[in-house]
């Protein structure tokens, strides 16, 4: 029996496992943090310590879950669109056959916590899901598309991502710059 929806949640789960890696390693962080400026003796007079632990966990884990919950609307957006203007189907039959990519992404967050004590290890998985669910796209969604259309998608995708991720990064660098210029020095 093949069933078209038994996938349908993998998506969710694949954003509460990498959600999670990045939750438990800033939290290791900010625990450390805490510890060597000093205000960690000073909670746990309030607070127990798996309290503090559990507390920053929690908040950090809904960061980032709203963070890749977002990435996940973009990333589904621009996926629709692109398909809008290079894809010669207009059934939606190409959609049914990527759906099984959400695995590539489950199976990257279940490595991703092994991965809890080493940043670059859970980015790097990250990344990797990302180029093979991106190469897993293109593979599926290739019969439907002229290859002026595959070209197309391929830059339509690489210019939205640049520009998005360029955008996050110039904006951070103003308020950066911003918060120094304000700085008495």
């Amino acid at each position: 029996m093949k069933n078209t929806y038994l996938t349908g949640y993998f998506p969710l789960i694949a954003i509460v496992l990498f959600s999670l890696s990045f939750a438990i390693y800033m939290e290791l962080q900010a625990v450390v943090l805490l510890k060597n400026v000093g205000i960690y003796n000073g909670m746990l007079e309030f607070v127990p310590d798996a309290g503090i632990k559990l507390s920053l966990l929690l908040v950090l884990f809904i960061l980032f879950f709203m963070l890749f919950a977002a990435l996940k609307l973009i990333s589904d957006t621009a996926l629709e669109l692109s398909l809008l203007f290079f894809s010669k189907e207009s059934e939606g039959e190409g959609l049914k056959s990527i759906r099984l990519g959400s695995v590539i992404y489950f199976i990257g967050g279940a490595f991703s916590l092994l991965s809890i004590h080493f940043l670059p290890g859970i980015i790097g998985i990250f990344l990797a899901s990302t180029i093979i669910a991106f190469i897993y796209f293109v593979y599926k969604i290739q019969s439907s598309l002229s290859i002026a259309g595959l070209i197309g998608l391929i830059f339509f995708h690489t210019f939205i991502w640049s520009a998005l991720f360029f955008t996050v990064v110039f904006a951070f660098l103003k308020l950066y710059n911003s918060i120094m210029a304000s700085l008495p020095v």
